[in-house]
């Protein structure tokens, strides 16, 4: 189980913020807040959405782009 302890911001809880003196207008108990979860949920997805992302091929174009980018620049080209 994950504990609030020392978390301030909106990630604390509502009581924590108040007691800490933090004055947060956006947040109040009129904003609904993500149950841990709800969070974990919406992180696995992401994380999913990430890692088949960084799976694709880097698009021609943009080798060849960053490789003009380099060679007027000065820079030696370098390996990918």
């Amino acid at each position: 189980m994950i504990d609030c302890k020392g978390m301030q911001g909106p990630q604390a809880p509502r009581g924590e913020r108040a007691a800490s003196g933090e004055d947060d207008p956006v947040a109040g108990p009129e904003q609904p807040a993500l149950d841990r979860n709800v969070q974990g949920r919406i992180g696995s997805h992401l994380r999913a959405m990430y890692d088949e992302l960084m799976q694709q091929p880097i698009p021609d174009r943009f080798v060849d782009l960053l490789a003009e980018l380099e060679r007027s620049s000065g820079k030696p080209p370098s390996e990918s």
